[in-house]
Formats: structure tokens, sequence, C-alpha cells
């Protein structure tokens, strides 16, 4: 009897975790399918014009820009199942403002294919 190995596809939530805290952008850009969308809303965009991102390039350079700034992030939540992921993560200036991110994707083949994002600002 032959048998078949099975190939996982869950996504990784361990190495979202270690992408964020640890301010990789290119592993985090990795966890994200080739076609991937991102919408966000924040102060500069609102719900109705939210900022759009397509294709994993175009999420990489964000990604570079948001873990580029001198800034700690640690995930606060994340669970995944086969198709879906949410997770939250904490942001904190060294000048004390703190920045809340709150993230919904859906998932395909173990990678985030569209992300819904809201953040929020101390003031």
């Amino acid at each position: 009897m032959t048998t078949t190995p099975t190939t996982s596809t869950a996504f990784d939530t361990a190495a979202l975790r270690r992408g964020v805290e640890g301010r990789d952008p290119a592993a985090l850009a990795e966890l994200y399918a080739g076609d991937a969308t991102v919408e966000i809303a924040d102060a500069a965009h609102g719900p109705s014009d939210p900022l759009r991102l397509e294709g994993r390039d175009a999420i990489a350079a964000q990604l570079r820009d948001v873990y580029g700034r001198d800034m700690e992030h640690r995930v606060e939540l994340a669970t995944a199942t086969d198709d879906a992921l949410a997770y939250t993560v904490r942001c904190a200036y060294p000048d004390g403002v703190l920045v809340r991110c709150v993230s919904i994707a859906e998932l395909r083949d173990g990678r985030i294919a569209r992300e819904i994002i809201a953040q929020a600002w101390d003031s």
C-alpha cells in the first residue's frame, strides 16, 4: 500500500506573530497570495474610501513602510480556520502614542487572499 503525503495549507499564525513582533516585512509579505488585496480604513482613509493595495508587491511596500518605523508591534490575538484569519496588533511609538489594528482576512491555500484592516490612534 502506498501512501500519498499530505500537504498542509493551514495558515501559520506563529509565523504571523514572529513577523509582526520581529518587524520583518519580507516574512510577512510571504504570508500573502500573489494576487492578494488589502483594504485599510484609518484616520487618513475612511471606510468609504479605504487605502487599497493590490498584489503582493504593493502589500510588501506598505509593510516595509510600517515596519520601518520606530515603534513596537505586538500581536494580541490571532486565530485562523481553513479559510479565515482574524488578528489584532497593538503598536506603540516611543512618545507613548498607541495604535490598535484589527484585521479579518479570507485565506486561500494557507495564504491571505483578501484582508480588511481598521486602525485607530490615540489622539
